[in-house]
């Protein structure tokens, strides 16, 4: 199951209003992608965090192109929505769900708490 614990946070993409969001550990996470369950990783941050510490795999689209390109993302795969701190990927993934996207989490603490907690390959910056 994707939903570790839900969070309610306030969203600053579209209307502002508080919701439950799905989020997902990175040990958890990381135990998802081994078994090669079926699952997207969407990489929210500026092409200049991703070429310091990039998530293989990932699509990245920047948060702020979110809204011009959400129709370019399948509603009905599984996302796992990623950022450095987990603050602009909970926004963006408030916003999917918003949108109609079924099944669709922030990753817990970012990529910097992935490297942390399970990849320390992964520089920190």
């Amino acid at each position: 199951m994707l939903i570790h614990k839900v969070k309610k946070i306030e969203s600053q993409i579209g209307e502002g209003a508080m919701r439950e969001l799905a989020e997902i550990e990175p040990a958890e996470l990381k135990r998802r992608l081994a078994r090669g369950e079926k699952l997207r990783v969407l990489d929210v941050r500026e092409p200049e965090e991703v070429a310091i510490a990039p998530f293989p795999n990932a699509l990245n689209v920047p948060m702020g192109e979110i809204p011009s390109r959400a129709n370019e993302l399948d509603r009905d795969e599984e996302w796992v929505v990623i950022c450095h701190h987990g603050i602009r990927s909970a926004e963006v993934a408030a916003y999917l769900a918003r949108r109609g996207f079924q099944h669709v989490a922030n990753l817990a603490g970012g990529i910097d708490r992935w490297s942390l907690t399970v990849d320390h390959s992964v520089p920190r910056y």
